[in-house]
């Protein structure tokens, strides 16, 4: 595969081709994922996951996804807690770093910082998340999810109804799912956000220019009735100049069971990048959905341990190995979320 030895920067590295057999790779994952069988193909393997920008759900399911293949992690987390703080340089750091491993995950909050680390690292490194920039393993297990609830429905990516709704103008997941979604043609996407959070030009000008008929709004109901699949996100009030800036837009856009019912169609999807912000004054995609099948929330972190045992399979080029260094389980694992 094209990705063996490569660094994952942008998803400007990824084509259509490329998603096409890393999805299917994915597949093949999901018994290793769900614990029917272990494989040891990474056995001796080191990740470096270093993230210097706070994180739960993708810092973990990187280290999770490379356990499952086999392989050990060794993490940084913390830019005070790294020689960064120092002052050392990313290419200091990267040469050191990649000495000590086989293949980095790394997560910083500045824009650009995860290229300009890769250019002094001796192995490959994936992008975890590189400030307001960029998160492509992010849009690649967005994509893999809403392919995987598209066929739930019947349906297939030519059918796809996408409503992207909430902080569009920070969202970094939206805007590296936007060039994504640009190697496709004519889907329809609406885009909702407050006036003042729109996403940016670039992107809605890649959505255009792949013949996507795009709808751009600022009114909840605006975007939910046509929409198979509604992508929310939290307000990034860490990417604001103020606190008090963000709190403008608390609870802007609030996703509940009588929204749903009242403007959504009857089992349309709901994705969010998590984490969804809970707190009252917030609250943007409400507990009382959790029964709903649509909620694909769960599902979707499910589908980034896939997507992630995937990509460093295929980076590190075992992923035709992957079969021959399994074996059953000896313990009980109750692990699903599929709809009841």
């Amino acid at each position: 595969m094209k990705l063996k030895g490569q660094h994952l920067l942008s998803v400007k590295d990824i084509n259509l081709d490329l998603i096409n057999e890393l999805f299917d790779v994915a597949d093949k994952m999901r018994p290793y994922a769900q614990r029917q069988k272990v494989t040891r193909v990474l056995e001796g393997a080191l990740l470096g996951n270093m993230f210097f920008e706070p994180s739960t759900r993708t810092r973990v399911s990187f280290g999770c996804a490379f356990n499952l293949l086999g392989g050990e992690v060794r993490e940084t987390t913390g830019l005070s807690n790294s020689a960064l703080a120092k002052g050392e340089s990313l290419f200091d750091t990267a040469q050191v770093l990649s000495g000590y491993s086989d293949i980095i995950a790394m997560r910083h909050p500045d824009a650009g910082s995860v290229a300009e680390f890769s250019q002094g690292s001796r192995v490959p490194v994936i992008n975890g998340g590189d400030g307001p920039n960029e998160h492509p393993t992010q849009a690649l297990l967005d994509l893999f999810t809403v392919h995987k609830e598209l066929a739930r429905l019947n349906k297939d990516i030519s059918d796809l109804s996408l409503t992207l709704l909430g902080d569009l103008k920070h969202g970094r997941t939206v805007h590296s799912l936007c060039q994504l979604l640009g190697l496709y043609k004519g889907l329809k996407i609406q885009l909702i956000s407050p006036q003042a959070l729109e996403m940016p030009s670039k992107y809605v000008d890649i959505l255009t220019n792949a013949g996507h008929e795009v709808v751009i709004g600022h009114k909840l109901e605006e975007g939910l009735p046509q929409a198979n699949i509604i992508y929310q996100t939290r307000i990034q009030e860490e990417r604001f100049a103020s606190q008090e800036e963000a709190n403008r837009y608390r609870g802007y856009f609030r996703l509940n069971k009588q929204v749903y019912s009242d403007h959504c169609q009857p089992g349309a999807v709901i994705m969010h990048p998590l984490p969804r912000d809970s707190r009252n004054e917030a609250n943007e995609l409400d507990n009382d959905l959790n029964a709903e099948p649509g909620l694909a929330i769960f599902r979707q972190t499910d589908n980034g341990i896939l997507v992630r045992m995937a990509l460093f399979a295929c980076i590190l080029g075992v992923e035709d190995q992957v079969a021959r260094y399994e074996r059953p389980v000896n313990w009980y694992a109750g692990l699903s979320n599929e709809p009841k």
